[in-house]
C-alpha cells in the first residue's frame, strides 16, 4: 500500500487529506496491513480531550516485541538489527542480528521474571549506550513490565526522584560508562540514589568498564552469569492495546519531573509509520540516530520505530569530539550510514571546527539528514546541507516532543521542498493549529501564535504517571478541546510551520528540556543564597544556555564570587545533572518583581540576551530601580 511509504509531494497531499478527513479509516488500514496482532481491535478510536481520555485500537491484543523482532526472523534472521559502535574506535563494533537479538532479549526477559518482575511492574534502566540498554527495554516489553529509562547523566537525586515516583522494583545499571576520555562511576550514583528508595529489591549490574565497585549482598547481582544460565526462549506476554509500554520523565516548568505514560499499540503504529516515511528507509539502509535511549528520540527512533520496520539501527556509545572532532564522520564512513539523525547542538559544535575533519571521510552513502531536539538555525542548516549532505541529501528538521511519542511536523525527503529553519508540514494524521491569547484559532496565512493540535494521533501520551490531573492541567487546560504543545510557532504563506520556542519556563539547552523551577530550587539550597531566577539566553553551540541571577544573603562576610559560582554549579550537578549547569551567574541585590511578587523573567531574559532596547514599562514594578543595577552589571 503506497500510503505506508510516501514518495512525492502529490502523494503526501493525497495521504494527508485522507488522514484528516477519515482518520479512523486511515489509521485502521495502516495498523491492519503492517503489524502483527493477536486479537483485532473492537474500536479504532475513542477520545475526549476535555477529560482527557484517548484510546486507540481498543480491545486489540499484541506484544510489541513480536512486531519488532519475532516477525522478522523468517526472512531477516541473519540481518543486522543493531550495530553497536563503542566509545573507543579501537574497540570492535558489534553486529547483532535479529536472531541474536531475539535470543538475548528472551534471556534478559527470563532473568527479569526470575527476579519477580511481571506484567505491570516498573523497571528502572540506568545504563550507558551499550547493547544491554536496548535489550533491557525490549525484555521489559516482552514480559509486559513497564520500563522507565533514566539518562545515565542524571544525578543520584534525579534518579531517586524518578525511581520513587514510579515505584520501581528493580534497577538495571552498569559498573560505569565510557564518555570520551573519561569514565563515569554509574554504580555509586545508583547506590547513593537507593539510600532513599525502599521500593527497589534488586539491582542487576552490567560489566562495562571493569572497575572495582561495591556490591550489596542480597540486592546487587552481576547480570552476565544470570544471562548465561537463562533460557533463550520466552513466550511474549499478550498485552492489551492500551496497556502502558513505558514511563519517560520530562522536565516540568514547575515541581517534579512529569512521568509521561506511553501505551503499546498506538505508539508502535505511529513510530513505525513515521520512521519509514521521514527517513525514507529501505531494506538495505544503515540508519543512525545519535541520541541516547534515555530520551524519547532514542526510544522511538533507535529502538521501536526502526526495529518495527526490520531496519538496521546504530547505537553509538561515544561523543562527537572523541578521539577527535571527526568521529561522527568516521562512523558514517565505516558503517556506510544512509540516514543520519542528530541534534542542532552537535551540528553547531562541529561547524566551528576546521572542515578538514569532515573532508577526511567519505560521506557519499548518506541519503537523508535529520535534526531533532530544537529548531535548527539557518547558519547550521546550510553548513549541514553543504558539507555533510553535499546538497544531495534532504534535511528533515523534525518537530515533536516526549509527550507526542513520535515526529509531528517534518519534511518528507524527496517530497517536501525544504526551507531552512522551517519544520514545514504536518505529518499525516496531525492537525495543528495556531491560537491567539484570546483562545481563538488564527486562520489564514501568514500567522503566528501558540501551537496546538486539534485531533488525537496514535502515539500521544495518555497520562502522567500517578497524576492525571496534572496531565489535564498541563496539556488540555490552556485551550478548549485542544492539546497545547507549550511551543509558539509561525506559519508562512504556504502553510509551512516554524517553531519559535517554548512559551513557558522550560528552556531547551542542547536539545534537552530543562525546567527552571528545579534548577532554582537547587541553587537556593546553597547556604549563601537567598533567591534566584534562571533564564535562557542564545548560545552559538547549545542553542540556549542558562543564565542565573542570584541574590546572596547578608552574611556580613565577603565571599569569593568565583568560588561561589563553582559551588552553585556543583549543587546543580548533584541535584539534577551537569546538563543543567549555569553558563553565567550574576550576583544581584534584587530581582524585578510585580507588586504580587512574581519575578519578571521577561525582563531578565532580555537583559541576559543583550536586548535592552525595549524592556517595556518597568514603572509598575515593585522595585524598578533594580533593573538598571542588573543592566549595569550584566556579564
Amino acid at each position: 500500500m503506497s500510503q505506508f511509504h510516501i514518495k512525492n509531494l502529490e502523494e503526501y497531499f493525497q495521504v494527508y487529506r485522507k488522514s484528516v478527513r477519515h482518520p479512523e479509516i486511515f489509521w485502521e488500514e495502516i495498523a491492519e496491513e503492517h503489524f502483527l496482532w493477536r486479537k483485532r481491535w473492537d474500536k479504532v478510536l475513542e477520545w475526549d480531550f476535555n477529560k482527557p481520555e484517548i484510546k486507540w485500537f481498543e480491545g486489540a491484543q499484541l506484544n510489541i516485541t513480536e512486531n519488532c523482532i519475532d516477525r522478522h526472523l523468517a526472512a531477516k534472521g541473519d540481518k543486522t538489527a543493531i550495530v553497536f559502535e563503542p566509545n573507543n574506535p579501537e574497540e570492535s563494533a558489534q553486529h547483532i542480528s535479529y536472531t541474536e537479538l531475539y535470543q538475548r532479549v528472551n534471556r534478559m526477559a527470563n532473568v527479569l521474571k526470575a527476579k519477580g518482575i511481571g506484567k505491570g511492574d516498573r523497571v528502572c534502566i540506568y545504563l550507558p549506550m551499550i547493547p544491554e540498554l536496548a535489550i533491557s527495554v525490549l525484555a521489559c516489553a516482552r514480559i509486559g513490565a513497564i520500563h522507565s529509562v533514566v539518562f545515565a547523566g542524571f544525578s543520584a537525586t534525579a534518579l531517586a526522584t524518578r525511581i520513587n515516583d514510579s515505584d520501581c522494583k528493580l534497577v538495571i545499571t552498569s559498573d560505569g560508562s565510557f564518555r570520551g576520555a573519561k569514565t563515569i562511576d554509574l554504580k555509586s550514583i545508583v547506590d547513593e540514589a537507593l539510600t532513599s528508595c525502599d521500593c527497589v529489591k534488586t539491582v542487576l549490574v552490567v560489566k562495562r568498564i571493569h572497575s572495582e565497585i561495591d556490591m550489596r549482598e542480597g540486592r546487587d547481582l552481576w547480570l552476565q552469569p544470570l544471562l548465561d544460565t537463562a533460557d533463550s526462549n520466552c513466550p511474549p506476554e499478550i498485552m492489551n492495546s492500551e496497556d502502558p509500554l513505558f514511563i519517560l520523565y520530562t522536565s516540568g516548568s514547575t515541581g517534579k519531573p512529569k512521568g509521561m505514560v506511553h501505551t503499546i499499540a498506538g505508539y508502535m503504529v505511529y513510530t513505525a509509520y513515521t520512521f519509514k516515511n521521514i527517513f525514507q528507509y529501505n531494506d538495505d539502509d544503515i540508519y543512525w540516530c545519535t541520541a541516547d535511549i534515555g530520551w524519547i528520540t532514542g526510544h522511538s527512533y533507535i529502538v521501536y520505530g526502526p526495529l518495527a520496520n526490520g531496519a538496521t539501527t546504530v547505537m553509538f556509545e561515544g561523543v562527537p569530539s572523541y578521539p577527535d572532532i571527526g568521529r561522527f564522520w568516521q562512523v558514517v564512513e565505516k558503517h556506510r550510514i544512509t540516514q543520519f539523525y542528530t541534534a542542532p547542538t552537535a551540528i553547531r559544535a562541529l561547524a566551528k571546527e576546521p572542515l578538514s575533519f569532515v573532508e577526511n571521510y567519505d560521506l557519499s552513502s548518506l541519503k537523508v539528514l535529520g535534526t531533532v531536539g530544537e529548531p535548527i538555525n539557518e547558519e547550521a542548516w546550510h553548513w549541514y546541507n553543504e558539507n555533510i549532505g553535499k546538497t544531495r541529501s534532504p534535511i528533515v528538521d523534525t518537530w515533536w516532543q516526549t509527550e507526542t511519542g513520535g515526529i509531528m511536523i517534518s519534511p518528507i525527503p524527496f517530497a517536501t521542498p525544504t526551507i531552512p529553519t522551517f519544520a514545514t508540514l504536518p505529518f499525516p494524521g496531525i492537525q495543528p493549529c495556531l491560537m491567539n491569547e484570546a483562545s481563538e484559532e488564527i486562520t489564514g496565512n501568514p500567522a503566528e501564535g501558540r501551537l496546538c493540535i486539534k485531533f488525537p494521533w496514535p502515539a500521544i501520551a495518555r497520562t502522567i504517571w500517578g497524576d492525571h490531573q496534572r496531565y489535564k492541567d498541563t496539556y488540555f487546560s490552556a485551550f478548549q478541546n485542544k492539546y497545547f504543545t507549550g511551543d509558539g510557532a509561525l506559519r508562512n504563506h504556504t502553510g509551512y510551520y516554524r517553531i519559535t520556542g517554548r512559551v513557558d519556563d522550560v528552556i531547551i539547552v542542547s536539545g534537552h528540556n530543562l525546567g527552571t523551577a528545579p534548577i532554582e530550587d537547587a541553587v537556593n539550597e546553597h547556604p549563601a543564597v537567598s533567591e534566584s531566577a534562571i533564564v535562557g539566553f542564545p548560545h552559538d553551540v547549545k542553542g540556549n544556555a542558562l543564565y542565573g541571577y542570584v541574590i546572596l544573603k547578608e552574611t556580613g562576610e565577603e565571599r569569593n564570587q568565583d568560588n561561589l559560582r563553582k559551588e552553585i554549579n556543583q549543587l546543580i550537578t548533584e541535584r539534577i545533572g551537569p546538563i543543567a549547569k549555569l553558563e553565567k551567574i550574576q550576583f544581584t541585590p534584587g530581582l524585578p518583581k510585580t507588586r504580587s511578587g512574581k519575578i519578571m523573567r521577561r525582563i531578565l531574559r532580555k537583559i541576559a540576551s543583550g536586548d535592552t532596547s525595549n524592556l517595556g514599562d518597568t514603572s509598575t514594578l515593585l522595585n524598578p530601580e533594580v533593573v538598571q543595577d542588573i543592566m549595569d552589571n550584566v556579564l
